[in-house]
C-alpha cells in the first residue's frame, strides 16, 4: 500500500467503526478471505472464519436493534465504550509497522474520528426518534449501513477520493455537532419539565391531620366571642 492507501484505509475504519463497527469488521473480513483485498498484517486476523462468523452475528443483532427507536439509543449509549476504543485500535492497526509513532499518532487521530462520528450518530438519533412514525429512522438506519460499506468500498479503491469525501465530511460534522448538542439538551429540558410539571401529592398522614385541625381550632375566635364585647 502506498501513502494514501494507508491513510485512507487507516481513516475509513476509524469514521465506520463510528458508525457501525461490526459491518466494517464483516466487511474487512470478507474482503481479506476472498482475496479481493490484502489486508495489513496487524488486520489479518479479520479473516478467519470465527471472527467473520462473530462480526456477522452482532452485525445482525446490530441490523435490527438500530431499526427500533428508543432501544437504538440505548445500544448507541452502550457502545460508546466499544466504538471508540476499537476506531483507535483499527486505525493504528491499518497502518501497519511503520513505526511506532506512526501508530500512536494513527491511534489519536483515529479515536478521535471514531468519537465524533459515533457523537454524531448517537445524537441525531434521538432527534430523529422524536418523530412518532417509525419511517424515519429505518431510512436514516439503512442509509448508515450503505454508507459504512459504500464508504470502505471507496477506500479500498479510490482512496485519494475518500480522503477528500472523509475532509469534506469533517468538516460538515463540526459545523453539525453543535447543533445537535444543542438539539439534545433542548429536547432534555422540555423532557425535565414536562415531568416537573405533574406533582404527586403524598398522602396525608392521621397524625399530619390532627395536628391541622389543632392549629385550626386555636387560631379561630371562640362562639359567641364577638357578641359578648359588644356588650
Amino acid at each position: 500500500m502506498d501513502l494514501t492507501q494507508t491513510i485512507a484505509l487507516g481513516m475509513g475504519v476509524a469514521w465506520a467503526s463510528g458508525i457501525n463497527l461490526y459491518a466494517a469488521l464483516l466487511m474487512l473480513g470478507l474482503m481479506g478471505a476472498t482475496g479481493h483485498m490484502q489486508l495489513p498484517p496487524g488486520l489479518e486476523i479479520l479473516q478467519e472464519p470465527p471472527v467473520i462468523m462473530a462480526a456477522g452475528f452482532m452485525y445482525c443483532v446490530e441490523f435490527f436493534a438500530d431499526k427500533v427507536p428508543g432501544v437504538d439509543n440505548g445500544w448507541d449509549t452502550l457502545h460508546t465504550f466499544v466504538r471508540v476504543p476499537a476506531g483507535a485500535v483499527l486505525a493504528a492497526t491499518a497502518v501497519g509497522d511503520v513505526s511506532m509513532a506512526a501508530q500512536v499518532a494513527a491511534a489519536i487521530i483515529g479515536g478521535t474520528l471514531a468519537g465524533a462520528t459515533h457523537a454524531t450518530k448517537a445524537g441525531s438519533r434521538v432527534l430523529i426518534n422524536t418523530s412518532p412514525e417509525p419511517v424515519s429512522n429505518w431510512t436514516v438506519s439503512l442509509a448508515e449501513d450503505i454508507a459504512v460499506f459504500g464508504g470502505l468500498w471507496a477506500a479500498l479503491n479510490y482512496p485519494a477520493a475518500f480522503v477528500a469525501a472523509l475532509v469534506v465530511f469533517i468538516i460538515a460534522m463540526i459545523w453539525l455537532l453543535p447543533k445537535i448538542w444543542r438539539g439534545v439538551r433542548a429536547l432534555f429540558r422540555r423532557l425535565a419539565a414536562l415531568f416537573s410539571n405533574q406533582p404527586v401529592a403524598a398522602p396525608e398522614s392521621a397524625g399530619s391531620q390532627a395536628d391541622a385541625e389543632l392549629r385550626f381550632s386555636l387560631s379561630a375566635p371562640p362562639e359567641g366571642g364577638e357578641g359578648d364585647a359588644r356588650k
